[in-house]
């Protein structure tokens, strides 16, 4: 089995030294979680869409389910009264419970507050940089390279932000990357088990760990929000073709069909079968109290079922024993078929001031303003604005556009290497944000946001990190071409750190002047 050009000829990356690259990597985690923990409280009010998370969650880990509370709920919260202020029957949510749960932990910590709310976010955020560095580093095969996207992600105001706020997205982007993590380590591990004969019987094609723990990752981003449902199709039929790739590379015969047989089914079952089982045990408080659901939410303006408006298990008799799981499960698919008509139909007449279209989310088109107060008069919190002038407050959903912009160009060059060298890193790159960024097309009929581009920000980097590399070259001697390389490389990261640091102040509700809040909104859309 001898292996093909284009393996005996790939990059000669640098061999890893792991103490290197596992402190680099923590070094940097380390760096963003101090910069997402930096008076993570503040602003000290509930921010945009916290009002309903932080308050799912805090309603989670009291009952189990979420309940609906009562009015001026979130005022009684911020002054100290956290308790008694539920209703009797449970909310309508409209997005699964993973993420809502992980910000419940961190209240479970730290306490119902802006602080503790926003916890889990934080770490989750800073965790997301620690994976990004060993995910370059696994796609790369460089240290460095791995090293300087984990930091350019550190360095990122949209990754910043969410990162320090209590939404669902940062947990969506965090669990995808894991998956894709595990789907290129698979990749790497199944030609380690072909070039070493392991393989041979179907019990050995077939065990695949790596598969499993991305079955599990991409079931708990589905758990959070149901657009990873897309990464996780593209991904599952991407290691299969990786699988048959490497088959005939190693010189197997009918690696096609050998493939289908030995890799796509294990592949499936592991993915596919894993996520679903996840996502549906993610469920449980859920399913534990389906009956106080079915009396509560079987006649909503959602349903559309034959012949009434109810769901068909709201009039069944309680089951008991297995009859009862089957029963609960039947109502959670009612429950999710009301969810899918609100997302999908619902909501297309609804207008939000920030909303904006998928074709401007990678430039940054429309920023989304979090948290602003105007109008702060000299001398009032500190703000030395001259006489006539005024301070602002703001924390703006807006990426670094050093990142951003750059990144852009580099998704160009990595669809040209995918596509003319066949080069499969950039094509993790393409297929990874084609699936997070393309399908909000679909739905650009409602309003939508520019953060939900957060699933994209690891490809846009992981491409801008590959282009480095490229640009850097291979070879180990100094060369005109190899010091222009880096002088261009490190423009970039540069740049990013320069852009990081101007917009630090409206990206953590700094206070600022009138004019030092224009010098930063470069786009009269921004506002």
């Amino acid at each position: 089995m001898i292996p093909t050009a284009a393996e005996r000829n790939r990059p000669r990356w640098r061999s890893e030294d792991p103490v290197t690259g596992w402190v680099g990597a923590i070094c940097i985690a380390a760096l963003a979680f101090f910069l997402r923990r930096w008076h993570l409280g503040t602003p000290h009010q509930f921010s945009f869409d916290e009002t309903y998370y932080a308050k799912d969650a805090w309603s989670l880990l009291h009952f189990g389910y979420v309940r609906a509370y009562v009015e001026d709920a979130d005022k009684t919260i911020l002054n100290g009264q956290v308790t008694g202020l539920w209703q009797d029957g449970p909310s309508m949510v409209v997005h699964p419970e993973v993420g809502k749960w992980l910000i419940a932990a961190g209240i479970k910590v730290f306490g119902m507050d802006p602080d503790g709310w926003r916890m889990a976010s934080a770490v989750v955020g800073s965790l997301m940089v620690l994976l990004m560095c060993r995910f370059v580093r696994r796609v790369s095969g460089s240290t460095v390279i791995g090293l300087v996207a984990g930091f350019l992600l550190s360095l990122d105001g949209l990754q910043l932000v969410l990162s320090r706020l209590a939404l669902l997205d940062i947990f969506l982007a965090f669990f995808i990357l894991c998956g894709v993590h595990c789907v290129v380590a698979d990749r790497q591990w199944l030609r380690d088990r072909l070039a070493a004969g392991r393989t041979s019987r179907w019990w050995q094609a077939w065990w695949r760990p790596w598969l499993l723990l991305g079955g599990l990752s991409f079931g708990l981003a589905c758990g959070t929000k149901w657009s990873a449902l897309y990464p996780l199709a593209a991904f599952g039929l991407l290691a299969w073709v990786w699988s048959a790739g490497a088959r005939r590379a190693f010189g197997e015969r009918r690696p096609v069909l050998r493939s289908v047989l030995l890799d796509g089914l294990p592949a499936f079952l592991a993915l596919i079968g894993v996520a679903l089982a996840t996502y549906v045990a993610s469920w449980t408080g859920w399913l534990l109290h389906a009956d106080a659901y079915e009396q509560a939410f079987s006649n909503t303006q959602y349903t559309t079922y034959d012949g009434g408006e109810q769901w068909p298990t709201a009039t069944e008799p309680d089951a008991s024993g297995l009859g009862e799981v089957t029963q609960s499960l039947r109502s959670l698919w009612y429950y999710h078929q009301d969810v899918y008509t609100f997302h999908s139909h619902f909501l297309n007449d609804s207008t939000h001031v920030y909303a904006s279209k998928p074709s401007s989310w990678l430039v940054m088109g429309r920023p989304v303003g979090v948290d602003a107060q105007t109008e702060i008069q000299p001398g009032s919190q500190g703000c030395e604005a001259p006489s006539g002038s005024t301070c602002i407050r703001q924390v703006l959903l807006l990426g670094n556009p050093v990142i951003w912009w750059g990144g852009c160009l580099a998704m160009l060059v990595s669809l040209v290497m995918w596509l003319a060298a066949r080069d499969w890193r950039h094509g993790v790159a393409v297929v990874g944000l084609a699936t997070t960024w393309l399908p909000w097309f679909m739905y650009d009929d409602r309003p939508i946001f520019v953060f939900y581009a957060i699933a994209c920000l690891p490809f846009i980097v992981l491409s801008l990190a590959l282009a480095m590399g490229h640009l850097v070259g291979t070879s180990d001697g100094p060369s005109p071409r190899r010091t222009a390389g880096v002088v261009a490389a490190g423009s970039v990261t540069v740049l990013a750190v320069v852009a990081f640091a101007w917009f630090w102040p409206i990206w953590t509700d700094v206070l600022l002047t009138k004019s030092e809040w224009d010098a930063r909104i470069w786009f009269r859309r921004w506002i």
